[in-house]
């Protein structure tokens, strides 16, 4: 796989990664390569945009660059999924699992990826719909997780959780989390959940702050539909948020359904990347 357009997106709206975005894009353009920005960079930084193609992302680049940390990530994997593109990201945030070039080598790691020297891995996604007596009001994809929480208030949310049809039990607590394995290393391991391999087939149900303490994570085969409601009197509404942004506010007559997506983020790495080396040097294990 070779590429000749690329898509820069920088860490969402900060105009901090200027001089950085442009050294990237200088050195890409040197090499013989189209460089359109995406729609995550600050609009103080000049230079021509995706948008301005006229057409559709899948027809304007091969490959998105992400230089941010991981919630520019997310947005822009879960976006190039969509359009079957692949993306590598270049790490100017905090624990940067997505991301997977240190910022002070991505002249030599880029060069690696343009000469073909990488694979792509496929990571499992969720598609989640909120339902109102069976017609979807709102559905978006998820690659880490799809959080049902009590939000701002300072109650306790009761939901029942049903797994291919089959009622797993009712719950009290702040909410709950469903994770891929990708997203297992991120909001669901705060919450007391398993560190999944990125590439097994597998869901993570990972209660947050329950009630009982008899509640606890679950995993699931990568193809089970979980479906979510609220019950009990207490219970008026709750949030849903996708990747750590707001989805929508869930009511008693709804249903949030999560399944597994049809679509997968393509992640670009580069040849050597070991996951229990990022899993060493990011958790501090030593």
């Amino acid at each position: 796989m070779s590429f000749k357009s690329i898509g820069l997106f920088g860490r969402y709206q900060d105009a901090a990664v200027k001089a950085l975005l442009g050294e990237i894009r200088l050195h890409l353009e040197k090499r013989g390569l189209k460089v359109f920005l995406g729609d995550t960079t600050h609009q103080e930084i000049e230079g021509l945009r995706i948008t301005d193609t006229g057409k559709s992302i899948a027809d304007s680049i091969d490959l998105g660059i992400v230089l941010g940390g991981d919630g520019t990530m997310l947005h822009v994997t879960s976006a190039l999924a969509q359009a079957n593109l692949p993306v590598i990201g270049i790490n100017r945030g905090r624990l940067g699992f997505l991301t997977d070039i240190p910022a002070e080598r991505f002249i030599q790691d880029l060069d690696q990826v343009l000469s073909g020297d990488f694979e792509i891995e496929k990571r499992a996604m969720l598609k989640a719909q909120c339902l109102a007596e069976g017609v979807t009001m709102a559905e978006r994809y998820a690659l880490n997780d799809v959080t049902l929480s009590k939000g701002a208030t300072g109650k306790m949310i009761e939901f029942d959780t049903r797994v291919d049809g089959e009622t797993v039990g009712q719950s009290r607590g702040d909410g709950l989390i469903v994770a891929t394995p990708t997203g297992s290393t991120a909001y669901a391991l705060s919450a007391g959940g398993p560190i999944l391999h990125p590439l097994l087939p597998a869901i993570v149900l990972a209660p947050v702050s329950p009630h009982s303490l008899g509640q606890r994570p679950i995993v699931l085969s990568q193809y089970s539909t979980i479906n979510l409601s609220l019950v009990g009197p207490h219970t008026e509404k709750a949030n849903v948020f996708i990747d750590g942004l707001d989805f929508v506010t869930l009511e008693m007559h709804h249903t949030l359904e999560i399944k597994p997506a049809e679509i997968f983020a393509q992640l670009v790495r580069i040849n050597g990347h070991s996951h229990y080396e990022a899993l060493r040097t990011k958790l501090g294990w030593g």
